[in-house]
């Protein structure tokens, strides 16, 4: 891939896609460490400060809350055709990617399926969730197949189940993103869609179509970013225009909500040190060998992250023993944390790779990518502002729902573990862009 030559993944011994990175050289962005570090943590601080001195009561109404868009949009939203059509679009996307998958040259500078998956999907989904709300809902082609033979008597899905199916697929996928050798050949993909269309399908024939949106990591993974979409709806139907702030206060508080945000963080956490000169000689160097250390590598980032999110849950118990459940209860503020790192790190891979996987989707082999976007001073510009606003609005989110279920007087000390991860995280976040 002549755009991604110079890409420091292809020289390391794990041979995975270019594709499946979104920034190239991190380490040699032109950005002073110092001013890094201290603009976020400037940042995060004055932040917290001035919550706790201006915001004492909680102002954000979950799904209660919006402004009613007209009734003719929520008629066309909502109409039977319109949702057909999108079903069908999903339908005829998925069975493009599938012909070229079987048909096309198996080359990722000719073929355009490892492109769709890794950029227009996975990379795509963040701003069309954003903006549009959890579209996968409505294109994903698993739910227009079921349609065809839908189960008869589905049995009602576990409590306890809640979205963990969705975080071990998530983890899976970016164990395919990250560290599979050939993860951008024909094979590799065919096999990965193949399990991952018989698992769902299974689930969905025991459970019917309500499996998808606990255990179908791509549904999952919109549904959690629409949380921050100014589309939603009220809990009585309507579509309304939100603060994306109480579209996050609703996030639902169902087992395997911090597993998958954990898996978002620990997963961009190690796409940037996966790009470090060091873990690349490690990874060449390894007894082990770079395939399984880098999957080790991998399990570790993710498994910093929650025992980060953890500890913090465990200290914000032993001071403030009403909230029984921190885990869950603060789970939320750390989705716009993954939305930073998720910015921070593939916004380059989506306005470079993605006008390319499109012109070769319409039948220009080894199609050039754009130019960049940004120079390299605007890209560390961005990355940094990514990471450290989505802290910012972590630190909000943290904040609003801390007044509502600490006592006064505990509700701004209460928050100081939270603040602490969040500086913890920034740091780190910050760390590996420019290491």
């Amino acid at each position: 891939m002549q755009a991604l030559a110079a890409h420091p993944h292809l020289h390391a011994p794990v041979p995975s896609s270019p594709l499946a990175h979104g920034v190239g050289s991190r380490h040699d962005l032109p950005l002073s460490p110092f001013y890094a570090y201290a603009g976020a943590f400037a940042a995060l601080l004055v932040s917290f400060l001035a919550l706790g001195l201006l915001w004492s009561s909680s102002r954000f109404r979950g799904d209660l809350a919006g402004r009613p868009l007209p009734a003719g949009l929520q008629r066309m939203a909502d109409a039977p055709a319109t949702r057909t059509a999108l079903r069908i679009l999903g339908a005829v996307a998925a069975l493009v990617f599938l012909l070229h998958l079987l048909l096309g040259p198996d080359d990722p500078d000719r073929n355009p399926a490892a492109g769709a998956l890794y950029v227009l999907l996975w990379v795509g989904l963040v701003p069309a969730s954003l903006l549009l709300g959890p579209v996968w809902r409505l294109l994903n082609p698993l739910r227009a197949l079921l349609t065809l033979r839908p189960p008869r008597s589905p049995r009602p899905l576990p409590s306890a189940l809640g979205i963990r199916p969705a975080a071990a697929g998530l983890l899976l996928f970016t164990g395919l993103e990250l560290v599979v050798p050939d993860n951008s050949s024909s094979a590799t993909l065919l096999i990965a869609l193949t399990v991952h269309a018989g698992v769902q399908l299974l689930g969905a024939a025991r459970y019917g179509d309500r499996w998808f949106a606990h255990a179908d990591p791509f549904e999952v993974y919109s549904s959690l970013l629409a949380r921050l979409s100014p589309l939603g709806r009220r809990t009585d139907g309507r579509l309304v225009l939100r603060s994306p702030f109480h579209g996050l206060d609703a996030t639902p508080q169902i087992p395997g909500l911090v597993a998958t945000v954990c898996v978002l963080l620990g997963s961009t956490a190690y796409d940037g040190l996966s790009d470090n000169p060091r873990w690349i000689t490690t990874l060449q160097t390894s007894s082990l060998g770079p395939t399984p250390t880098a999957t080790l590598g991998l399990l570790a980032t993710v498994a910093l992250a929650a025992a980060c999110y953890g500890l913090c849950a465990g200290v914000l118990r032993l001071m403030n023993p009403t909230v029984t459940t921190p885990l869950t209860s603060f789970a939320h503020s750390l989705l716009p944390v993954a939305l930073g790192y998720l910015v921070a790190h593939y916004f380059s891979l989506f306005v470079t790779e993605g006008p390319r996987t499109v012109i070769m989707a319409g039948g220009t082999d080894n199609a050039p990518a754009p130019a960049p976007f940004l120079g390299p001073g605007g890209l560390a510009t961005l990355q940094v502002a990514a990471i450290v606003t989505g802290h910012v609005l972590g630190v909000v989110a943290a904040h609003d729902r801390s007044v509502r279920l600490f006592p006064p007087d505990r509700a701004v000390a209460g928050q100081l573990p939270l603040f602490a991860l969040m500086i913890t995280y920034t740091l780190g976040g910050i760390g590996l862009l420019i290491a």
